[in-house]
């Protein structure tokens, strides 16, 4: 079964590798027995499954989650059961996704009102004066 980002955009399961561990934190008997936590591998800079731009700003945004061979590992400890820690990994990598997928606004310059500039002198008036009122005065 793929994961469906959009319906363009479609991520083929050869492409995702699952691994299990054993989740940290209390639990009770099972926590010592159970592999419940899922860790989701993405290789994000050979796949062909995404666009070269959406690539390009994925790799771009999460850099600082970028393994030295380019994957994307996302992983879910936050259920008691693997299937639903697994749905939670796909989730957070389609969110992921999602984020990047439109490419960000051109800024627009502008130049500064003259209001906003008038405030602006004022209050530099005015902390100045401030200032000058705690100069020490020998007299």
């Amino acid at each position: 079964m793929d994961l469906e980002i959009t319906p363009t955009i479609k991520i083929p399961d050869a492409e995702l590798r699952l691994s299990f561990a054993r989740s940290s934190g209390p639990g009770g008997q099972n926590v010592n027995k159970v592999s419940s936590k899922a860790v989701l591998h993405f290789d994000v800079l050979t796949t062909s499954s995404l666009p070269p731009d959406v690539r390009q700003r994925f790799c771009e945004r999460y850099k600082s989650r970028l393994t030295n061979a380019g994957e994307v590992v996302i992983h879910s400890e936050e259920y008691r059961d693997q299937p639903r820690n697994i749905q939670a990994c796909y989730d957070k990598l389609r969110e992921m996704i999602l984020t990047v997928l439109k490419p960000p606004k051109k800024r627009r310059a502008t130049k500064p009102t003259r209001g906003s500039k008038v405030r602006r002198l004022n209050e530099k008036k005015r902390r100045g004066d401030v200032k000058a009122g705690r100069r020490f005065r020998s007299e």
